[in-house]
C-alpha cells in the first residue's frame, strides 16, 4: 500500500483511539505513482490475484449479471489504449467519458490513466451546453460514450469544433465514428503504461459555481493515495487489515453514485479497485426497492449512500429485517446531513452505524466517522481524517475557538509538515480562481461548521449560494445562465427552497422580458398563461443541463432584489423561501 499508519490496528473494544491514530499516521508517497497502475495493472500482472473478480454487473430484476476479473479489465483496457493512441490521444491530453456504472466505464478510466492521459468524466445526465462547454474548455478531443449519451454529444458536437472523435459502446457504435467493440478487438491485449509521476494530472472534474462557468479541477494520481485513509475509515476498514491488502475478502462494494462525479470514482470505483475488491455495477435509475435487492442478492458489505437514497429506502421499507437479508459490515454517506431519524434506522434495520463524511472535488475525503475507531455523533460532519490538518478559520485565516462559526478549511500540509496529497492542482486554465481558493496554506471549501470542544464539525450552510438539493450540488450560476437565454426570461435568480424530503429543491425567480409581461393577462387565464411558460422554462433547463438542475418551482416576479453595483442579492430570496416555510410550518401546528 501506498498509504501505512505507524500503529497497530485497535482494539474495535476501546472506545476513541482517534488521537493517536491521527497523529500517528504518515503517508507514503511514492515519486512515481498511477492510479491505473494501483487499481488494477498490480492485480493483473499478478497470477493470484488475475483472475480475482473486479466488476460485477447487476441485472434489474435477475441479480447477478456478467462479471469481469482483473486480468480481462487489463486486458480490455490495454486494446481501447491502443485505440486512443490510433485517435492521437498523448500523454496530458484530455479525454472525455460520458458513460455509466459499466464494465466499459472502468475500462475507459484505466485506459486513458495508464496512458498518461487525463480522464475527464462526463455525467449522463448532462445536456449538450452543458457537455459544450466542458469539452471546448478542456479541450478534449476524443469522446467515449454509449446508446445513454450518444445523442446529446451528438447534439453537442456542432458547438464542438476540437472534438474530433466518437466512441460508441454498445448500441451507440453504429452512431458514432468509432465502435468500440470493432476498433478494440483490433488491437493488442498487450500495452506498456507510461510512467507517470505522482504529481502528474490524472483526472479533470467540472465542479459547478455561484457564479460564471464550471470551473475544472485537475486531480493529479496522487490524490487516490490522499482519499484512502478517509475510505478505509468509513468502511470501518473495508473488511481487511490495511496491513496486508493482497488477503483473500469478502468485501464487497456497492454505490449507486455515478462514477463519473467524485463520489463515484474517487469514493467509490478506483478505492474498491485499489484494494483488489469488487464492485457492483449497476446501469439503471435508483429506487429503494432497487438498493435492497442489489444489497441482498450481491451480499454488499461496504456501501456509499446519500442521505436522501436512505430516507428514501427508510419510507419504503420500514421494516428491513422483516423483508431482506444484509450482510452490511459499513456504510458511509455524504451530501447533506443524515439526521437522527435516519442514523437510527440504518442501526436497527440495516445493522450498520453510519459513517457521515465531508469533503469536495478539490480535497476530497477530508472529514467524516468511523465508527471502528471513535464514536460517531450523529448529525456530525466528523473529524478530519487521519493526516489531514482540518479546521474551522475565519476570514483573516485565523482558528477559530470551539462553538464559534468559521469556514471549513484544510491545511497543505499533513500533521507531520508534509505535503498532504489529497490537493488537487488547481483549476483548469483559471490561476485567479485557485488562488482564491487559499489563505496562506489553508485551503478553503466555502463551506460553514462549528467545532465542538471534542473536535467534531457540525455543518453550518455555505458561505456562498451554493446548495445541495437531493445530494447534488448545485451552482445556481450555470442554471440562472440557461434560463436567460430563453426569449421569455430578462433575469433570474436561483436558491434552494427548503423541503423535508430532499433536504431542498431547485426554485428560480423569473423576470419576464418586456414582450412576454406584456402578454401576460391579468386575472382570469393568468395562472394558466404561468403554468405554460413555467413549464416550457423547465423543459429548456432540462434539455440543456442535467434532469437535477431544473428549477422544481418558478416564481415569476417584477424585479430582482440587487445591491447598488448590479448584483443580484441571493441571500434576499433564500431568507424568504426559509421564512415562508417556517411560517407554514407555524401555521399547520
Amino acid at each position: 500500500m501506498s498509504a501505512s499508519r505507524n500503529q497497530d490496528r485497535p482494539s474495535p473494544r476501546t472506545t476513541d483511539h482517534y488521537p493517536a491514530i491521527h497523529q500517528g499516521f504518515g503517508w507514503k508517497v511514492p515519486k512515481r505513482f498511477n492510479m491505473a497502475q494501483a487499481c488494477c495493472g498490480q492485480w493483473a500482472a499478478n497470477p493470484a490475484t488475475s483472475r480475482r473478480i473486479a466488476i460485477r454487473e447487476h441485472v434489474a430484476g435477475q441479480g447477478l449479471g456478467q462479471s469481469w476479473t482483473f486480468g480481462q479489465l487489463q486486458n480490455a483496457a490495454n486494446r481501447l489504449s491502443h485505440v486512443l493512441r490510433s485517435q492521437g490521444v498523448q500523454r496530458g491530453d484530455r479525454v472525455a467519458i460520458v458513460l455509466p456504472q459499466r464494465f466499459e466505464t472502468a475500462v475507459a478510466y484505466m485506459a486513458v490513466l495508464q496512458m498518461g492521459a487525463v480522464a475527464m468524466p462526463l455525467s449522463m445526465l448532462f445536456g449538450p451546453e452543458a457537455l459544450s462547454f466542458r469539452i471546448n474548455d478542456s479541450q478534449a478531443r476524443v469522446a467515449v460514450c454509449d446508446e445513454s449519451t450518444v445523442q446529446a454529444l451528438q447534439q453537442a458536437r456542432p458547438d464542438c469544433p476540437g472534438l474530433q472523435t466518437l466512441i460508441g459502446v454498445g448500441q451507440a457504435g453504429a452512431q458514432a465514428d468509432l465502435d468500440y467493440a470493432q476498433s478494440t478487438a483490433k488491437h493488442s491485449a498487450t500495452f506498456k503504461p507510461e510512467s507517470t509521476l505522482a504529481v502528474d494530472p490524472a483526472v479533470l472534474i467540472y465542479t459547478s459555481g455561484t457564479t460564471g462557468n464550471p470551473k475544472g479541477a485537475l486531480i493529479p494520481h496522487r490524490a487516490l493515495i490522499g482519499n484512502l485513509t478517509g475510505f478505509v475509515c468509513s468502511q470501518n476498514w473495508f473488511g481487511f487489515d490495511p496491513a496486508d491488502a493482497r488477503r483473500p475478502s469478502k468485501a464487497l462494494f456497492w454505490s449507486p453514485a455515478d462514477w463519473a462525479w467524485t463520489g463515484g470514482l474517487m469514493d467509490a470505483l478506483l478505492p474498491s479497485l485499489y484494494f483488489g475488491r469488487p464492485i457492483v455495477a449497476f446501469n439503471g435509475r435508483f429506487s429503494p426497492e432497487m438498493a435492497f435487492e442489489i444489497l441482498q442478492s450481491h451480499g454488499v458489505t461496504h456501501t456509499f449512500l446519500f442521505p436522501t437514497a436512505l430516507k428514501a429506502m427508510m419510507k419504503a421499507v420500514p421494516d428491513v429485517k422483516a423483508r431482506y437479508h444484509l450482510k452490511l459490515q459499513a456504510m458511509m454517506s455524504a451530501g447533506e446531513a443524515v439526521g437522527d431519524a435516519v442514523f437510527a434506522y440504518c442501526q436497527a434495520q440495516m445493522g450498520v452505524t453510519v459513517n457521515e463524511m465531508f469533503g469536495q472535488t478539490e480535497i476530497n475525503y477530508v472529514v467524516g466517522n468511523c465508527t471502528l475507531l471513535w464514536p460517531a455523533k450523529p448529525g456530525s460532519m466528523g473529524k478530519g481524517y487521519p493526516g489531514h490538518q482540518v479546521a474551522v478559520i475565519d476570514e483573516a485565516g485565523q482558528l477559530c475557538p470551539p462553538g464559534t462559526p468559521g469556514e471549513v478549511a484544510v491545511n497543505r500540509l499533513d500533521v507531520h509538515g508534509q505535503p498532504d496529497p489529497v490537493f488537487f492542482l488547481g483549476y483548469w486554465n483559471n490561476d485567479k480562481a485557485t488562488q482564491a481558493k487559499y489563505t496562506g496554506d489553508w485551503c478553503r471549501t466555502g463551506d460553514m461548521a462549528v467545532c465542538d470542544e471534542d473536535g467534531y464539525l457540525w455543518y453550518q450552510g455555505r458561505t456562498d449560494d451554493m446548495f445541495k438539493a437531493a445530494g447534488y450540488r448545485i451552482g445556481p450560476g450555470e442554471i440562472e445562465n440557461c434560463l436567460v437565454k430563453h426569449p421569455a426570461v430578462q433575469n433570474a435568480a436561483v436558491v434552494p427552497k427548503p423541503d423535508v424530503d430532499r433536504g431542498a429543491v431547485v426554485k428560480a425567480y423569473v423576470v419576464l422580458s418586456p414582450d412576454w409581461w406584456a402578454r401576460r393577462p391579468i386575472g382570469p387565464g393568468q395562472a394558466s398563461f404561468d403554468d405554460a411558460v413555467r413549464r416550457e422554462l423547465q423543459a429548456h433547463v432540462r434539455g440543456l443541463l442535467a434532469p437535477y438542475e431544473y428549477p422544481k418551482e418558478i416564481e415569476f416576479i417584477d424585479q430582482l432584489p440587487m445591491t447598488t453595483t448590479g448584483k443580484v442579492q441571493r441571500r434576499v430570496l433564500r431568507l424568504q423561501e426559509e421564512a415562508r416555510v417556517t411560517a407554514r410550518t407555524a401555521a399547520k401546528t
